[in-house]
């Protein structure tokens, strides 16, 4: 039996960020590895898989008692934000509380005075990058954990379970992660995405989402004699984020706060581009910031002129609370299978989206479980071992209770 660590090991090696910029499905090539290599770990343990021409590995477990039809879901790529190649991971066994050096580059440490949550884990086995790239713990440690489960069950015919559902997916990070995922072919009734973040969360409530790309053009005109004809994209550029609210950003938000986030800007005198996404768990207040941004987007416009700014807004994703709550009773059964692991549950609203909140409106209600991980979508994440082998053992426990 693989060891879930070496197992976790062997898919963060493998460089599967998603592409934005992209529009094919999978967005980058390179997902296709580990999808693959999932599809082919699967069938060698003589599971039923498939992989389509979607990049969506699906596979199913025969039940051996009566019970619904259980799914588990990860995704498999990793987040533009940092660099996700040529992944270096660091063990540190019997964590002492102190610094750790990401050897990486020097003189940089993950530190608990900057991140606290470290000291819940003294004693405890913590993976972390060197530095250099992010680690891929989300969402790697959830198809890690759930591939660690599926082999259990496999070695384990006498393990209890109705039929159980796998899905990997592509291109969960930039919102794109079930748009084909072909619901009624998964064949669950109910499922979970393994892709949350410290041991014991449990989440059916996220974020509303949206993007929003913004193109100024502007004018350049020699600085000698730019006088009333010089329109500078990169000022008007500074001067429509000045209109949106400063304490909606991230850094100034939390549990239920919605933002406005800057998360990319370039430009030149004469044209700029900058990028937002735009958060709010309620719906109403996430369809008032959008409107935000289009009044912002139309002031600037009258005031310098028709074709200064573009703006395209799209929707993203939706709260799934409102279809995961009325089969409360798979949130009941995921608190007590993390009771049963000795895990007290912390049941909190997501600040960012799973690709169950898509699945939830494509008819498959699906909470999110916790993975393991933390620092997401940076170099300072890391993932402390343990809480994976316990999000394994929470697969196996939801399982048994829908069996019982």
């Amino acid at each position: 039996m693989e060891k879930l660590l070496d197992r976790f090991l062997r898919y963060v090696s493998v460089d599967t960020q998603s592409n934005e910029e992209s529009e094919s499905q999978p967005s980058a090539a390179k997902e296709w590895d580990l999808l693959k290599m999932l599809q082919a770990e699967l069938q060698a343990m003589r599971v039923e898989a498939t992989l389509d021409e979607y990049g969506y590995v699906m596979a199913s477990i025969p039940g051996n008692a009566p019970g619904p039809a259980i799914g588990f879901i990860a995704h498999v790529d990793t987040a533009p934000d940092a660099p996700g190649n040529d992944v270096k991971p660091q063990i540190i066994k019997n964590y002492d509380g102190g610094e750790i050096p990401l050897k990486g580059v020097p003189g940089l440490s993950l530190k608990p005075s900057e991140f606290p949550e470290m000291l819940h884990f003294v004693g405890q086995t913590l993976i972390t990058t060197d530095g250099t790239t992010l680690l891929g713990a989300d969402d790697k440690a959830g198809v890690a954990e759930i591939m660690d489960a599926v082999q259990y069950i496999v070695e384990h015919p006498e393990f209890k379970h109705g039929p159980v559902k796998i899905g990997f997916t592509p291109d969960e990070e930039i919102g794109r992660g079930v748009v084909k995922f072909d619901v009624e072919r998964f064949g669950a009734k109910y499922a979970y995405t393994m892709d949350g973040g410290e041991i014991g969360e449990l989440e059916f409530e996220n974020f509303n989402a949206a993007s929003a790309k913004i193109h100024i053009q502007g004018r350049n005109v020699h600085p000698g004699t730019a006088k009333g004809k010089m329109k500078n994209a990169i000022l008007i550029g500074q001067e429509f984020n000045a209109m949106l609210p400063v304490m909606a950003r991230p850094e100034y938000t939390e549990g239920y706060e919605g933002f406005f986030h800057l998360i990319s800007f370039k430009g030149s005198v004469e044209e700029a581009d900058f990028s937002y996404i735009i958060r709010d768990h309620d719906r109403a207040k996430f369809e008032a910031r959008k409107e935000m941004m289009r009044k912002v987007a139309d002031f600037i416009g009258s005031k310098y002129g028709e074709g200064t700014v573009t703006l395209d807004l799209r929707d993203q994703y939706y709260n799934m609370r409102e279809q995961v709550e009325p089969h409360y009773h798979i949130i009941e059964k995921a608190v007590k299978a993390m009771e049963m692991a000795g895990i007290k549950p912390k049941i909190q609203p997501i600040r960012g989206g799973t690709d169950g909140a898509n699945l939830s409106f494509k008819g498959l209600p699906c909470p999110n479980i916790f993975a393991g991980g933390l620092n997401f979508h940076g170099k300072m994440e890391f993932v402390p071992l343990e809480s994976m082998e316990k999000a394994s053992e929470v697969i196996l426990n939801i399982i048994s209770l829908f069996a019982e």
